[in-house]
């Protein structure tokens, strides 16, 4: 061990090492995967403009194969391969496990895109963060949509028990849609995994009312599956749901006849409309990835590492310490909106907008960023 650390000390020295825990494999990996694409994209950016503190930086990404137990090994393999910050996966649950391991070696820790409020310092460390908005905003920003710009004034909420983000993003949408106004008419769950939608199909049924909008917190292709459902039996109420459905793979599942009339809040659009720096990403990832990005999900990750590279070069080295003081201190204009980070008393609550988009023929559609004006508590 002795040996190992002295060689991870090293290596160091010699230049910056992102470790990332990012899930290539499993259900996370449509999440992760283009968070890597992304982060790879900014690594090379900053080598080919001198580094950062005049190091070249190295990105060493270990699959976390969507299982948090293997995600919190692989973080421990790269601290001992000399990783000065830790990128964590894209939900508290799976990524939870990178960013303890993170704060127990001293190191910043941040998620591409983990949206529950547990993904906080008050829960995972002083040295740990987000760089998604947190689930009060996203849940927010569909509640004020649907009641305040579409005049949704009643709802049937679905909420797949899979993960914590599953569950909350439904708990703020209700929070702030009763508290617009809406009437939830009926809250009812899923299991991720179950592929059968009648028992729910039959309570909505029995109602003997439809709901002007039917919001869906759900994960993975069960997105679409449970959409593919209500359009078969005939609810064509329009679909609302958080960034799990920003997934070009069920977008073409639900395809040109049933991919209409479905919106969801995600981190960001990628085109020039929706950032005036996002040409430039662009130009970068179809250069270096052969294709242009389908997702936000890259953005996330390029915004991860330039965010690292700030809030190092603020602090003038990668001390764990001295980094995390950097990201409380710092606002940071990202592809993914502003950011400003609270204190870790404040749990380092991510203060972000969110962008809305509207799934138009199996295509997304960029209706622009949105910022509520209050939110539930966390």
């Amino acid at each position: 061990m002795l040996l190992l650390a002295a060689g991870a000390a090293h290596a160091a020295d010699d230049k910056i090492i992102i470790g990332g825990a990012m899930s290539l494999t499993g259900v996370q990996a449509p999440l992760d995967t283009p968070g890597v694409k992304g982060a790879e994209v900014a690594v090379k950016y900053l080598n080919d403009n001198g580094g950062v503190l005049g190091k070249q930086v190295e990105f060493i990404n270990i699959d976390g194969k969507s299982d948090p137990v293997t995600v919190g090994n692989v973080t421990v393999e790269l601290i001992d391969k000399g990783a000065n910050l830790i990128m964590a996966p894209c939900d508290f649950d799976f990524g939870g496990p990178a960013s303890r391991e993170a704060q127990a070696a001293g190191l910043v820790g941040i998620s591409t895109c983990a949206s529950d409020p547990l993904y906080s310092s008050w829960s995972l460390g002083d040295k740990q963060f987000t760089l998604s908005m947190w689930n009060t905003t996203m849940g927010a920003v569909a509640a004020d949509f649907a009641f305040k710009e579409k005049g949704w004034k009643t709802a049937y909420v679905v909420t797949d028990q899979f993960i914590a983000y599953t569950k909350s993003l439904s708990k703020y949408f209700i929070a702030q849609y009763k508290a617009d106004g809406g009437e939830v008419i009926l809250e009812d769950t899923y299991t991720n995994g179950d592929n059968n939608f009648s028992a729910q199909l039959a309570r909505l049924q029995a109602l003997g009312k439809k709901p002007d909008v039917i919001f869906l917190s759900s994960y993975g292709q069960d997105i679409g599956a449970i959409i593919r459902a209500l359009r078969e039996v005939g609810y064509d109420a329009p679909v609302l749901g958080g960034d799990a459905y920003d997934d070009p793979a069920m977008h073409a599942a639900l395809g040109e006849k049933l991919g209409n009339n479905v919106f969801f809040v995600t981190h960001t659009f990628m085109t020039p409309e929706a950032h005036p720096d996002m040409q430039k990403f662009l130009d970068l990832y179809q250069k270096q990835h052969g294709a242009a990005p389908d997702t936000a999900f890259v953005a996330t990750g390029w915004d991860t590492v330039m965010m690292m590279a700030q809030a190092v070069t603020a602090a003038g080295s990668t001390d764990g310490a001295a980094v995390a003081k950097a990201l409380e201190d710092g606002q940071f204009k990202l592809l993914t909106g502003d950011l400003d980070y609270g204190t870790a008393e404040e749990g380092h609550v991510p203060n972000k907008s969110a962008v809305v988009v509207e799934l138009k023929g199996g295509k997304p559609t960029f209706l622009g960023w949105r910022r509520p004006e209050t939110l539930p508590a966390p």
